[in-house]
């Protein structure tokens, strides 16, 4: 199998496909690199070279129980691009890999990079306070974090359903999507399951956005229920110099999946990657 080792000997799984400018996904919370296989399809398609990776804990990758912080992930994520010595790089990351990307680019600046997408990313700060009152009361991820620790396999059943608005009249979301949030989100450990929601719930991404120098595309739906748009992605894109904000109507958080959504997403992606 295709791995990196991190300077701490972790093991991170990563696809690579096709031949082109590269293209470095960056999955969410709590799915791993086969989130981005459409994705993945459609820039080799278009002569980009995709490559998706594993989240420590996550999918393929080692399944340890610390290092469940965006310094390590940014770390992690830096020792795959040096791994394969890529430049000119195209970032595109979704919800808490947005917080991966953002710290990326804080800690190791945009020397390799050429631009990069938020999609319903979770920067510039999650957690609901007295200067960010759009955001979300940190008695939701208590009720996430008790939930994983309860009984995780029904709890990602339940929590697929606000991921992709599965509740709202007209939604398109397959009992596929549904499944594969599960499966995904199964292969995750405990551990970085419930660590994770400490991080990506309170980490604040203010001074990593002002470090942006690069083309960005931040794409969110006016309908997650997960990452809200007010308190997220359209501070990202007034945060950041060079962003364009693209809002997709009555989107779900996991728009790269859901049909429809992610045909719009991949078609917009590309588009982007051309300038």
């Amino acid at each position: 199998m295709p791995i990196c080792t991190t300077r701490d000997g972790v093991e991170i799984f990563y696809k690579d496909w096709g031949r082109g400018r590269p293209v470095v996904f960056i999955h969410g919370w709590p799915l791993n690199g086969d989130a981005w296989q459409d994705q993945l399809k459609a820039v080799a398609d278009a002569g980009y070279r995709g490559i998706a990776h594993d989240r420590r804990g996550h999918g393929r990758s080692s399944p340890v129980y610390d290092g469940y912080d965006f310094d390590t992930f940014a770390d992690d994520l830096d020792d795959l691009i040096r791994h394969l010595d890529l430049r000119d790089v195209t970032l595109v990351a979704h919800s808490m890999g947005g917080g991966e990307l953002a710290r990326y680019i804080g800690r190791h600046g945009t020397g390799r990079i050429r631009s990069a997408v938020l999609l319903s990313a979770i920067p510039p700060l999650m957690l609901q306070g007295p200067d960010n009152p759009e955001g979300v009361p940190k008695s939701v991820f208590d009720d996430i974090k008790a939930g994983i620790l309860k009984e995780r396999s029904q709890f990602w059943k339940d929590t697929a359903v606000g991921f992709f608005s599965a509740d709202r009249e007209g939604n398109k979301v397959t009992q596929g999507n549904m499944d594969a949030f599960w499966y995904m989100a199964m292969a995750q450990t405990i551990e970085g399951g419930v660590d994770c929601v400490d991080a990506f719930g309170t980490t604040d991404f203010h001074e990593d956005l002002k470090k942006f120098d690069v083309p960005t595309l931040v794409v969110h739906g006016d309908d997650d229920q997960v990452v809200p748009i007010d308190a997220t992605g359209r501070k990202s894109a007034q945060l950041i110099a060079d962003a364009e904000l693209k809002v997709y109507e009555g989107g779900s958080h996991g728009i790269a999946l859901v049909p429809g959504d992610k045909e719009r997403f991949n078609e917009d992606l590309v588009e982007f990657l051309k300038k």
